[in-house]
């Protein structure tokens, strides 16, 4: 069982989220907040896998109630997933830097949002497809003086292949198609590199790949 906590000002949203959620009987709502700090405060009660935030939240944003989730070791395992209106580089960047695993966009679909729910608590990055492209973007347009992360030796020619296509946005059936690999096997790869690199998730990855100038 998934369980997750919805942070939102508006009733209505949360509302919408825990119907959209129901449909998965394997995804728990255990707890719900209305800012950044009770959502915090709420979290670290309920000790949730994933915890759905908004970005904009009067008293406390999200972006407050991310950097308090991740200060807490109580919560190393629970994973933030930011679900909001806005998607300028500025938000994006921000909430990726404060230590969200993901950021989506409210008109999600509804067996978008219950995926990326399962995918967030899996350990994957989740991030709309939008989203991902102006990530992408927004480190592309102030590409640094290429720093090869200090683990990047340890990685094997088809692995480093397969962080370059990360680098790209790439999803793991795309970097089986590129690759000639089974989705399964670039799965595999994808893991195998986190724990490798250190790195906390495909966001993570994409970043020490033009960083390491593989892109």
């Amino acid at each position: 069982m998934t369980s997750v906590v919805l942070v939102d000002d508006q009733d209505l949203v949360r509302a919408g989220l825990r119907a959209l959620l129901a449909h998965d009987p394997a995804i728990a709502v255990v707890g719900e907040a209305s800012d950044g700090v009770r959502g915090a405060e709420v979290a670290a009660r309920c000790r949730p896998d994933v915890v759905l935030m908004d970005l904009r939240m009067p008293r406390a944003d999200g972006l407050e109630g991310i950097r308090r989730i991740r200060a807490d070791a109580r919560l190393a395992d629970t994973r933030v997933v930011v679900l909001s209106t806005f998607h300028d580089e500025a938000d994006v960047a921000e909430a990726i830097r404060a230590g969200a695993a993901g950021y989506l966009l409210k008109d999600a679909s509804g067996p978008d949002l219950r995926a990326a729910v399962h995918a967030a608590a899996a350990g994957e990055s989740v991030l709309s497809p939008d989203v991902a492209r102006r990530v992408l973007q927004l480190v592309a347009a102030t590409p640094p003086r290429p720093h090869p992360h200090p683990r990047l030796a340890t990685l094997t020619d088809r692995e480093l292949a397969v962080l370059e296509r990360v680098g790209h946005g790439d999803t793991n059936d795309e970097i089986a198609a590129a690759l000639f690999l089974s989705p399964a096997t670039a799965r595999t790869y994808v893991s195998r590199i986190l724990a490798k690199l250190g790195a906390r998730d495909r966001t993570e990855l994409a970043i020490i790949a033009h960083r390491s100038g593989l892109v």
